[in-house]
């Protein structure tokens, strides 16, 4: 069987990538078949996750044994087979290509082509430009357009009145305020 999956950015509107690959190749052939898609070095420990219809995150399939000695199963990509986890069409996955600043693909099982094997992966569409393969966490905030706001509607509460704080203490409901001075507390 062949898989062909889709694969889109959230940073670039344009780019798409579709590749073919063989259901038994591993994820560490889907992983590379994607950095060439791209022109990508393969310098970077990417994953893949496993997602549900919502596009969060659940199995991970990571580069390189981490050695973790959790209960939870742990995929290698080079030792696990794409069909080992993937059957179903409208599967998503996400791939995580820069993982300081988590930054990612989404990908998703377009078709499930029967009676077909390949040898190699085949990238057969290729729209825009890919995101660039790193970037350091000053360009990602001048990127989202985001400016953290640290002022005093930090914490959430729009409706915080510093009149309001108890500097004695937290009024805890008619509770006697606690002397932490006193031996007898």
């Amino acid at each position: 069987m062949v898989y062909r999956f889709t694969i889109i950015s959230d940073e670039v509107d344009d780019f798409i990538r579709e590749i073919q690959i063989d259901s038994e190749a591993t994820f560490f052939e889907f992983h590379e078949a994607i950095l060439k898609s791209c022109g990508y070095k393969d310098d970077q420990m990417t994953s893949f996750f496993l997602c549900d219809d919502g596009w969060e995150k659940e199995q991970e399939i990571t580069l390189e044994d981490m050695g973790t000695s959790s209960d939870e199963d742990c995929y290698i990509m080079r030792e696990t087979p794409l069909s080992e986890l993937v059957e179903d069409e409208k599967q998503r996955l996400i791939y995580v290509f820069d993982p300081l600043t988590e930054r990612v693909f989404f990908i998703e099982l377009s078709e499930i082509i029967t009676g077909k094997n390949l040898d190699k992966a085949v990238c057969t569409r290729k729209e825009g430009m890919a995101p660039e393969q790193t970037m350091d966490f000053d360009q990602m905030l001048a990127a989202s357009g985001t400016n953290l706001d640290l002022g005093e509607n930090f914490y959430g509460d729009e409706d915080f009145d510093l009149e309001d704080f108890d500097p004695d203490g937290f009024d805890m409901g008619g509770a006697e305020p606690i002397d932490p001075y006193s031996q007898d507390y």
